[in-house]
């Protein structure tokens, strides 16, 4: 049978037309999973940025508890451990004073000072307190730690989860008594230079912790509302 040119032009009109109409139909199906992906992925890129923070700030402790052990190795005593630099609070001394005791001098640990990464907490820096007790760590006197201080919830949530805390009914609680010290984020004249608050520390709510001992985790301060950050640098 002979095909006429007219119906050449058909049948190529119609396929044109199917292609046309099949490409109409797929671009509406990615752009309502685009939309679908957007809703919800924004949230797991948050999700996913604050654990990658939460694993940065993890190492940095580990870096400063190495950089305490080293200084205990060379001899220097848990009270002549020091933590002063020149982006630090006055409080912490100054640096070039009894070089080989300090944390972050070339003549002591050499560790890094570091600012904590951007979004986990208001800007503070990382601060160091000799005032309160870990439940379960060392004997019944303060340890010597870290805290970062003034940590968003969603931050706190975050950390609490990677180091298997079950938050289920709240986060761990730093003071639920409201005693003196309160919270592991200490005052500037809780900052460590040497003392231990031995006699009368700040001590966690341990009924509030799902596991245990620990040797970090993060806390709801509850006289203050705020929420920190701790790790261990020397149990005691």
């Amino acid at each position: 049978m002979r095909v006429t040119p007219c119906e050449n032009n058909n049948t190529a009109s119609g396929g044109i037309l199917l292609y046309v109409l099949l490409g109409i139909v797929l671009l509406g199906t990615l752009t309502i999973a685009i939309r679908n992906t957007s809703s919800g992925g924004s949230e797991s890129i948050d999700t996913e940025d604050m654990v990658l923070k939460g694993a940065q700030v993890q190492r940095y402790a580990d870096e400063l508890a190495a950089a305490v052990t080293t200084l205990i190795n060379n001899g220097i005593s848990e009270a002549d451990i020091r933590f002063a630099h020149d982006d630090a609070a006055i409080d912490y001394g100054d640096i070039d004073v009894d070089p080989e005791h300090q944390v972050f001098g070339k003549q002591g640990a050499k560790a890094t000072y570091k600012a904590p990464p951007p979004g986990v907490n208001d800007g503070s820096a990382w601060e160091f307190f000799g005032t309160t007790r870990i439940p379960q760590i060392g004997s019944e006197r303060a340890e010597l730690i870290a805290v970062l201080p003034n940590v968003t919830e969603a931050f706190c949530r975050t950390i609490d989860r990677q180091l298997g805390f079950d938050l289920t009914t709240s986060l761990p609680t730093d003071g639920s008594n409201g005693s003196t010290p309160d919270c592991v984020m200490g005052g500037s004249s809780d900052r460590f230079d040497g003392s231990f608050n031995d006699t009368s520390p700040n001590l966690l709510d341990e009924s509030t912790f799902s596991r245990l001992p620990v040797l970090q985790g993060c806390v709801h301060c509850a006289s203050g509302d705020t929420y920190n950050y701790f790790y261990v640098l020397l149990s005691r």
